[in-house]
């Protein structure tokens, strides 16, 4: 299915949604990309690659323990709000491209797995995790080149993701300062 003619309207944001998850989809052809985001999309299921995250910081950073705990919180804040609005929106994933992955549900907006990794970016990154918001893109981008999202559904995630977390910024440094 490379062609929905009633979706490739010129100027309608659904057809280029659709064109740009068939271009990254097809990038997914070479094995190595579709092995990493294949390997993403795992570690991200239910935000379990954040959450570890999290628990590893506040396990070798003891004298901001809380802190981390607390930005591990936020992440899973974050993906569980997620998936409340996908319950609300219902948004079908995109029909158009084999996916590389299975997906736990049917709906597609917002990303999870976006939000998940936004939140965990912000967070952490209060805390100096530098690594992280560069692995947080990564993720975002693999659930395109897997075919399970829209890059809408990964905008909207990752902007889901990093509210939650900015909003809890100072909750997470002040109980690092505390």
């Amino acid at each position: 299915m490379d062609h929905i003619p009633d979706l490739d309207v010129p100027g309608d944001p659904r057809g280029l949604d659709h064109r740009i998850v068939s271009a990254l989809r097809e990038r997914g052809a070479d094995p190595r990309v579709a092995g990493a985001a294949r390997a993403l999309s795992r570690a991200g299921e239910h935000a379990a690659l954040w959450l570890a995250a999290g628990l590893a910081g506040a396990a070798v950073d003891g004298a901001r323990r809380g802190a981390w705990l607390r930005g591990a919180a936020l992440t899973a804040g974050a993906h569980l709000a997620s998936t409340g609005v996908k319950q609300v929106v219902r948004r079908p994933r995109p029909a158009h491209v084999e996916p590389l992955v299975r997906t736990v549900g049917r709906h597609s907006f917002p990303s999870s797995h976006a939000a998940s990794a936004a939140a965990a970016a912000v967070a952490y990154g209060t805390l100096g995790a530098y690594a992280v918001p560069p692995l947080a893109a990564a993720m975002c981008l693999s659930r395109l080149v897997a075919g399970v999202h829209y890059p809408s559904d990964v905008a909207a995630g990752a902007a889901l993701g990093a509210l939650t977390a900015r909003l809890g910024a100072r909750w997470i440094k002040g109980g690092a300062r505390g």
